[in-house]
């Protein structure tokens, strides 16, 4: 099993989420994030006054599934949470040790 996690641009929540339920993800959890990469935040200007925005909105998308489906979520992650600019994002995949339905009691790959 493996844990996929994504920090990807809020706007395409909604395209990601699709794209995984096309493939036959179930389930994901969502979580509203701030932070920068690269590009350490931009600046902007309101009311004439310049300022820094050191940490930008993001969403993490967090997603368990079963060894199988790894290439086929990152495949759709990357294509659905793309705009081909800076700040699309990143995607971190971890070994997922074991997973338990606490309703039920299943294990593993049964669990998620």
């Amino acid at each position: 099993m493996k844990l996929v996690s994504a920090i990807i641009k809020p706007f395409k929540l909604d395209d990601v989420r699709e794209a995984l339920s096309e493939i036959g993800v179930q389930g994901i959890t969502v979580t509203e994030v701030k932070g920068f990469g690269r590009q350490k935040g931009h600046t902007e200007l309101y009311r004439g006054a310049e300022y820094v925005v050191d940490f930008l909105p993001k969403v993490k998308i967090e997603v368990a599934i079963g060894d199988e489906l790894l290439d086929q979520v990152i495949e759709s992650i990357t294509k659905a949470a793309n705009t081909g600019k800076i700040g699309d994002g990143k995607i971190f995949v971890t070994e997922l040790q074991q997973a338990i339905r606490i309703r039920t009691g299943e294990t593993g790959t049964a669990a998620i």
